[in-house]
Formats: C-alpha cells, structure tokens, sequence
C-alpha cells in the first residue's frame, strides 16, 4: 500500500469532485493519507476529513505564506493547540519559511514559525517544515528550536545533496514527491538516490506539483506510482521495495 504523507484533498481544487477522488483511492492502493493545513480555514477542513475518511488523517499549521493569519489575530496559538488536540491530527505543520516571494517579510515568517515549532515541543508532535529558497535559516531555527529532539520532515525537498546530509544528521526525514520525475530536476534525483531508505517520505503536495507525463493538470495521490517508478529506477530497486519502504515510514514518522 502507498501512504500518502503530504496532501491538500481540502483545497478548492477539490471542490467539485473531492469525494469521488478520495473515494476512488483504497481501491488504488492508496492506504492512508496526510491531509495538511496551511492556514486557518484548510486546518479546520482537514480534520474534518480525517472524521469523515477512515484512511485519512491531518495535520494543524500555518504555512509561511499564511502566517500573516496569525499576525492580524484571526488565529493565534492557542488556537492552534486545539485545533492540534482534535481527533487524529497528528502533526504540526506545514510551518517554515519561504523566501520565493518577498511577503510575508522574513522577520514575520521567522517569528511564526519558532511559535509554532514551541507548539510542537509542548504537545510532543512530528513537524511538518516548508522551506523554499530558505536553507540555512530553515536549518538554523530547527537546530536552535531542539535539533535532533525534534521530529520533522522536510516536505517537498528542494536542495542538493549536501543541505540534505545536514538535515539526515539531525535525524529528520524528507519528502519527496512528483519533482523528481522531472527532467531538469538533477539535484532531487542525486538526493533520491542518496537518502537512506528509511528516512524518505513519499508525497504528492496535491493538487500540486503533478508528476510527468501529466504535469500541468491536477494532482492526486493516484499519480504515486509515477513516483515510485522515478525512485526505484534512481535507486537501481523495485517500486515495490520504495513504496513497503516509504508506507512504514510514515507510520512511524506520524506514530500510527
């Protein structure tokens, strides 16, 4: 079975058709599901979800692109905590940084995402850590929020190899996801074949970053196969060894 361990099923690219898509997933071989908030609004729709679909589960956060949400006080952390207690969210995230578009500023993004990082050590919960064009920040607040006490996983993974043997070193697990079926995506397919096994992540970020041969269209997590494919082929092993690999280690990374 293929578990799923980055998904927005509560994104609007859903909204017509979102539950003959999860529908169609277990017979798929879809096992479980992450569904993940980013903001307020996608939080709460997540674990909703996650009540509704026995496979699914969530996550609580809010995505560095939304920490603004918190800055105008339409949520707060306390907040945030209890959207975290509801039944089966299991994780803090997505939080980070991105530093691809200028707002919000980084002094901003930074101060949200250590409150959020203090959430996650206070409830004793895996993260789930953004970081576009924002490596060494990323890593520095991470090591100074707890380092290796930390449980996280660095979705979406986007460095070279060498930014990735320094998260590795801190025990923490990365993402990867439809990218690295891209043809000029070089430095992800080096960290595929590099990572140890026990500490990829398989993911689809959907409805975004859709694998070839469908890029461009709406992702899901039908499309994991693709994927597994790419990373087999990188690895010089079976799909099957990459997707039994990667469905454990989300369940133990998400402590199912």
């Amino acid at each position: 079975m293929i578990f799923d361990s980055h998904a927005h099923y509560n994104d609007s690219a859903y909204d017509t058709d979102r539950a003959q898509v999860l529908g169609s997933l277990p017979a798929a071989g879809i096992g479980l599901v992450m569904d993940v908030g980013a903001n307020k609004a996608s939080t709460v729709a997540a674990a909703d979800l996650a009540q509704q679909y026995d496979f699914v589960y969530a996550s609580a956060g809010f995505h560095p692109s939304d920490t603004e949400e918190l800055e105008r006080g339409e949520a707060d952390i306390p907040w945030l905590k209890e959207a975290a207690e509801r039944p089966k969210v299991l994780a803090i995230g997505e939080i980070g940084l991105d530093y691809y578009w200028p707002e919000p500023d980084r002094a901003l993004q930074k101060k949200w995402f250590a409150a959020q990082l203090e959430l996650a050590k206070e409830l004793d919960m895996p993260i789930i850590v953004h970081s576009r064009d924002a490596a060494q920040d990323t890593f520095d607040m991470l090591k100074e929020a707890g380092g290796s006490s930390l449980s996280a996983v660095i979705h979406c993974f986007s460095y070279e190899k060498e930014m990735a043997a320094r998260f590795l070193d801190l025990g923490y697990c990365l993402g990867i996801g439809g990218v690295v079926t891209y043809k000029n995506a070089r430095k992800l397919k080096e960290v595929a074949e590099y990572i140890p096994l026990d500490r990829l992540l398989l993911e689809t970020d959907c409805p975004y970053l859709t694998p070839t041969p469908f890029r461009g269209k709406r992702n899901s997590s039908l499309h994991l196969p693709l994927v597994l494919e790419e990373i087999g082929r990188l690895r010089n092993c079976s799909p099957r060894e990459v997707e039994e690999a990667t469905f454990e280690n989300a369940k133990r990374f998400y402590r199912l």
